[in-house]
């Protein structure tokens, strides 16, 4: 873990934000948090802008999930592990959607015990009024930041991704 220099009266723009007087204790610290921090405000916007909408984060990311799998739909298991943000309670919020008439779901006829998810004509028609605005939204939450940069981004966070899969919840190492 490298340390932040001793004696350094640089206030970093994390810090001044959170009107922290004391440095962070490592530059890992400091990226960790903002990272958190970032994500914070931009789901906050979305979560917003997602309400005119009727939808919270979770169902919209659900909703999406559902009109990629097609048809057929997807096993709740397999909708959990796709979603952007986990979600402990799937099945809470299928009933939320299917009360709404955005999803339906059925039991597989092989095994009763798996429960498929499926988009109805309502979802498909709801994400496809959002589908323009949800695009126009997300670039203009990041049009101050280039294209190369946006791409450096991606590949950084992507590299922060596969080093926090090597961490089980526990904080230990696989």
């Amino acid at each position: 873990m490298s340390r932040v220099p001793q004696g350094s009266s640089q206030v970093s723009g994390l810090q001044a934000e959170l009107k922290q007087t004391i440095p962070f204790t490592s530059r890992e610290q400091e990226a960790y948090l903002s990272l958190l921090r970032t994500a914070d405000a931009l789901e906050a916007q979305v979560e917003s802008w997602l309400r005119t909408f009727g939808l919270t984060g979770t169902q919209y990311n659900a909703l999406r999930i559902l009109r990629g799998a097609g048809p057929e739909g997807l096993p709740c298991r397999e909708i959990a592990g796709r979603m952007i943000t986990h979600d402990p309670d799937i099945t809470r919020l299928l009933n939320r959607l299917e009360t709404r008439g955005l999803v339906v779901r059925t039991r597989d006829r092989h095994d009763r015990r798996v429960i498929f998810g499926k988009i109805t004509t309502p979802g498909l028609k709801l994400l496809r009024s959002m589908d323009a605005p949800i695009e126009k939204h997300a670039r203009e939450m990041l049009q101050h930041v280039a294209q190369e940069k946006l791409q450096h981004l991606i590949e950084l966070l992507e590299l922060v991704r596969s080093g926090a899969s090597n961490y089980r919840s526990d904080g230990r190492a696989d």
